[in-house]
């Protein structure tokens, strides 16, 4: 059936004429960001405002009329449908203000190359390899590691401390000037440190075992409890004040998930819904998530400031953990330009259904500086929103990080069974190829990890000349339409899904 192209000019003019609205009504939020961002920021309320409407009938009628779908439109949103326009005969010329295909491609290009360091294969993405304690005694494990295509260092720093870290960096210039090749430095905020202590009856050398229907304390450091209950404690204050009856709290990757059944104090009895078969018990610094709850904690601790001034000597980014929020980043900007120097670039760490939910307003509030980047932190990402939901989550962070032009690292368990043992999954070798999507792959510290390097750069060359050839449909997007029907900036609340 022929397409109608007096009803699609009609309808892409309608959606044009909304793009240009929404960025007039931002008009005063947009002159807060750096002036060489205020083109990319324009281009992200375009593209939110594209991904706001259901495109899949328009997008049917243009591939029919052997038009451009949109599709893969996120880098220059404004520039294409105009360019639709164009070819529809509505309009004479697109606007000369904004960004083409080719411009906006080689803006990423170059803010990738600012923040991770020049590219040794133009073909395949970066590549950051976390540092073990072991490798500030280990020059040549350094050196081995650069030779085999580290581009980027990443230390955390919720590991060790100053001295070993510097050791490291040491070790990592001193390779740097012996092969030639660079090597930017990364250095990871800890953030708030939410882990578990075993208290009270059953432990068992700092374990516990739990069963399913079970029912436990979850307490405060500071909390009064009965010690023949058996009771977990929480390493950071504050937390289980902020628990809510229904709320979901899962330790250890989410492999155990429970659900408060009350609060009194600083304590919450929690109910054990799911345990693994073959792990019925938890250990004493394993991780705690919980998905449902709005946290009252600030993702920036007393001993991220104490780090600060060593990141700002010896760091070429530093990665913020676990933020929220636009003023918590507000707040590292303003403590990094505290003294006068260079602007340490922040990587905000993408790990929280508040990020995803607000992430367009922390995109804007990350523009306030010239250059910045996005790390899609699957691990804990993959705990707060539902591992079912992982794959299409970090998707959706790709296309609004690219809208942005915004350089984006893929992170954690990226081929991690080879990692560890030396023989890649079949998944994870898919999942590494998807990868090539982002500008920078995460490698995390592995007993194989010169292996890992290796499979990884092969993998990365052979999927890179394919995804850009991908091809999407648009259905609309809820990031999209929270962010834009807020008329006051982002609020600090969500949803609750009981």
């Amino acid at each position: 059936m022929a397409t109608d192209l007096h009803a699609l000019s009609d309808a892409l003019e309608d959606i044009r004429n909304k793009m240009l609205a929404a960025e007039a009504q931002r008009r005063d939020k947009l002159r807060f960001v750096h002036h060489s961002q205020r083109k990319s920021a324009a281009n992200l309320l375009h593209y939110l405002v594209l991904r706001r409407e259901d495109l899949r009938d328009i997008q049917h009628d243009l591939h029919n009329a052997g038009l451009s779908s949109l599709a893969s439109s996120e880098s220059h949103a404004l520039f294409q449908v105009e360019s639709v326009l164009e070819r529809l005969g509505v309009i004479h010329t697109p606007r000369s203000d904004g960004y083409d295909y080719p411009a906006a491609a080689r803006l990423l290009g170059q803010r990738a190359a600012a923040l991770f360091g020049a590219k040794r294969n133009l073909n395949i993405p970066h590549v950051m390899v976390t540092f073990e304690s072991s490798l500030a005694d280990d020059y040549a494990g350094v050196k081995a590691l650069l030779e085999a295509g580290m581009n980027v260092a990443r230390i955390n720093c919720a590991h060790d401390k100053q001295p070993v870290w510097l050791q490291m960096i040491e070790n990592i210039r001193k390779a740097t000037r012996a092969t030639g090749l660079s090597c930017k430095i990364y250095l990871d905020l800890a953030g708030p440190k939410i882990r578990t202590e075993i208290l009270g009856k059953g432990r068992n050398k700092d374990r516990i075992k739990l069963n399913k229907n079970e029912r436990f304390l979850l307490v405060e450091p500071d909390a009064i409890f009965d010690r023949n209950a058996k009771v977990v404690g929480c390493t950071q204050p504050g937390v289980v004040r902020d628990l809510e009856c229904g709320d979901r709290v899962l330790f250890d990757d989410g492999l155990i998930e429970t659900v408060v059944e009350k609060i009194e104090g600083g304590a919450a009895t929690l109910c054990v819904r799911r345990v693994p078969v073959q792990k019925t018990t938890l250990k004493a610094e394993k991780g705690i998530n919980f998905p449902d709850t709005e946290l009252s904690i600030r993702c920036l601790t007393d001993f991220d400031k104490i780090v600060l001034p060593f990141a700002r000597k010896y760091a070429d980014a530093v990665g913020f953990s676990f933020v929220r929020h636009p003023d918590e980043i507000a707040e590292l900007q303003t403590l990094l330009h505290a003294e006068e120097g260079r602007r340490l670039p922040i990587v905000l760490k993408i790990e929280t259904l508040d990020a995803v939910q607000n992430l367009p307003a922390l995109l804007l509030q990350g523009m306030q500086e010239p250059l910045f980047g996005v790390m899609i932190a699957r691990g804990d990402l993959a705990v707060e929103i539902g591992f079912e939901r992982l794959s299409e989550i970090q998707e959706e962070i790709l296309w609004i990080c690219e809208a942005a032009h915004v350089p984006v690292i893929w992170a954690t368990q990226v081929l991690e069974t080879l990692n560890k043992s030396g023989i890649a999954t079949r998944s994870e070798v898919t999942d590494a190829a998807r990868a090539a999507h982002a500008e920078c792959v995460m490698l995390n510290k592995g007993k194989y990890l010169l292996t890992v390097l290796a499979t990884l750069r092969d993998i990365l060359h052979r999927s890179g000349g394919h995804h850009l050839k991908k091809r999407y449909v648009f259905r609309p997007l809820n990031i999209a339409e929270q962010f834009l029907r807020k008329k006051a900036g982002p609020g600090k609340g969500r949803n609750k899904k009981k």
